[in-house]
């Protein structure tokens, strides 16, 4: 008997990346793809009685709207799964099986839960699914909790389908994964199967699943992978690369093609407005044995380099690394950022050269360029006090207003009066250092937002009047955003209308203390 499965979890996994949104259409021709490849396993999605959908989405209300309106016809030999997050879907509520209805359930849980997810196990199986035994972030748990938890699966469990390895973060090196696999493999039930679930964090993903294929065991293994390695975070091992593999080694008979063409079809679109897969944040996630989540989410304020985001992690305590807190997040940037600091004399001194005075700021945006000669004209006639905001203009300036360390590598050598927010890092006699906790909004997820800070910084001078340049708002494509190389940075769709929404909120809420004239054209124009 063939003791070697892959299980594809592209409408699972892979919906982790656009909110389960794929749409009907998407959904079949990528269930068709799986289908057509010959992978015995297929992973349908989630089911999630709160954020589940009817149609249209791989995040399910019930599980019968899979069998109704989405999976209406199964391949022959091929076993559908779903899983459902331990304390999101009440297994009661599961149809019994029958021959429309999916195959299997993969029952996914925390540590904390591994003694209560056992009842909930035990329903499953009496409803007549298949089980597998998904305990997430398998590093968290000691030898003697791993094996406890292999014993109550025995004891309450021992018809379970399989038993899987899961690699949550993507931290997970070969000598851990062989430790652990040889943990389950002189404990479990025999007739157990054993399962790999990971993350490409560390690009280990293939080599892991490599070096688990030549563990010698009677065992079935099953293999997790989705078509181009779409999954959260730095995504997961790619279907067609792993298929390949076995085709070669294993004589396997995937039909590589069929998830080629997939990938040409439907994953490159997706692709196209939705990331995954490798990046610097998601290594240090793995490296600090803490959920992507909160690498991304410090990354994504374009406020941090990377070192910085390193070290930012590792102020995450050990009770808060499994799941991501974003309240409890925000709270641990501002505080890293805070550097409270005393800016009597900075903004004393900054507040006798511009009162009274007409204000320009010249922010990053490409709109720059584009009507440098309406800027220079706009001086010309107006002579303002000019301040650059994070970037280096081809205009002079009289100040530049830096808020993070790579603004201030891209201004340096300026003639222009650095003034710099007290949390940028390299300090200087020249410079005008203003408290950055001062002009903050801990509130809506933009606290330090450069144009709030600066314009809080104008209003605390007592500025009644500014002329803005280059404030052009977010764009989805980062060529879009700055003129300034060094400044890129990518951003996704929904934080690109999340900023632009709420700096245009915080400019219509200062309407009355200051007046406001956009010099180009900007998606904050009221």
């Amino acid at each position: 008997m063939d003791r070697i499965h892959m299980l594809d979890c592209t409408l699972r996994d892979g919906g982790c990346v656009n909110n389960f949104n794929f749409g009907e259409s998407y959904m079949k021709q990528i269930l068709h793809s799986i289908e057509s490849a010959g992978i015995e396993i297929i992973e349908v999605g989630y089911i999630d009685s709160k954020s589940g959908s009817e149609a249209g989405r791989t995040q399910y209300c019930n599980d019968k709207v899979i069998s109704d309106n989405f999976l209406k016809k199964k391949k022959e030999n091929t076993t559908y799964v779903a899983m459902i997050d331990y304390g999101k879907y009440d297994p009661e509520l599961l149809q019994t099986k029958n021959e429309k209805s999916i195959d299997g359930i993969r029952l996914a849980f925390h540590k904390k839960d591994r003694k209560n997810m056992l009842n909930w196990g035990r329903k499953i199986l009496e409803k007549g699914y298949q089980l597998y035994i998904q305990p997430m972030t398998c590093l968290r748990y000691s030898d003697e909790e791993m094996l406890d938890l292999i014993s109550d699966v025995n004891n309450i469990l021992p018809d379970a389908s399989a038993f899987y390895i899961v690699d949550s973060f993507g931290e997970m090196r070969l000598k851990e994964m062989n430790r652990i696999a040889n943990l389950i493999d002189h404990n479990l039930n025999a007739n157990i199967s054993l399962g790999l679930h990971s993350h490409n964090n560390l690009q280990l993903s293939y080599s892991n699943a490599v070096t688990l294929l030549n563990f010698q065991t009677n065992r079935t293994m099953i293999f997790d992978a989705s078509i181009m390695g779409m999954g959260k975070g730095a995504g997961n091992m790619n279907s067609e690369l792993f298929a390949d593999h076995l085709n070669e080694y294993e004589g396997k008979k995937y039909n590589i093609e069929a998830l080629l063409e997939i990938i040409d079809k439907v994953i490159n679109q997706i692709k196209t407005n939705y990331n995954w897969g490798y990046s610097v944040e998601y290594y240090l996630s793995a490296n600090n044995h803490c959920t992507p989540s909160y690498a991304a989410h410090f990354y994504k304020k374009h406020m941090l380099t990377i070192p910085q985001v390193s070290e930012l992690l590792e102020k995450i305590s050990e009770e808060k690394k499994v799941s991501f807190d974003k309240e409890y997040a925000d709270r641990l940037y501002y505080e890293y950022n805070a550097h409270n600091y005393d800016d009597e004399v900075s903004i004393n001194k900054l507040k006798k050269a511009i009162r009274d005075k007409k204000i320009l700021i010249i922010a990053p945006g490409k709109s720059v360029l584009l009507y440098e000669k309406e800027i220079k004209k706009y001086i010309g006639i107006e002579n303002p006090v000019t301040i650059a905001l994070n970037n280096r203009p081809t205009i002079n300036c009289d100040y530049s207003f830096v808020t993070k360390e790579i603004s201030y590598e891209v201004v340096r050598g300026m003639e222009a009066q650095i003034i710099a927010t007290s949390n940028v890092p390299i300090k200087d006699e020249e410079m005008l250092i203003v408290n950055y906790e001062a002009l903050t909004h801990y509130t809506n997820g933009i606290s330090d937002n450069s144009t709030i800070m600066l314009i809080n910084l104008l209003l605390k001078c007592e500025i009644k009047g500014i002329a803005l340049a280059g404030f052009d708002g977010f764009s989805t494509l980062p060529d879009d955003n700055y003129y300034e190389e060094a400044l890129k940075r990518p951003i996704d769709i929904g934080e690109v209308e999340t900023r632009n929404n709420l700096i245009t909120e915080y400019l219509k809420s200062i309407g009355t203390q200051i007046d406001i004239k956009f010099l180009t054209p900007s998606k904050y124009q009221v």
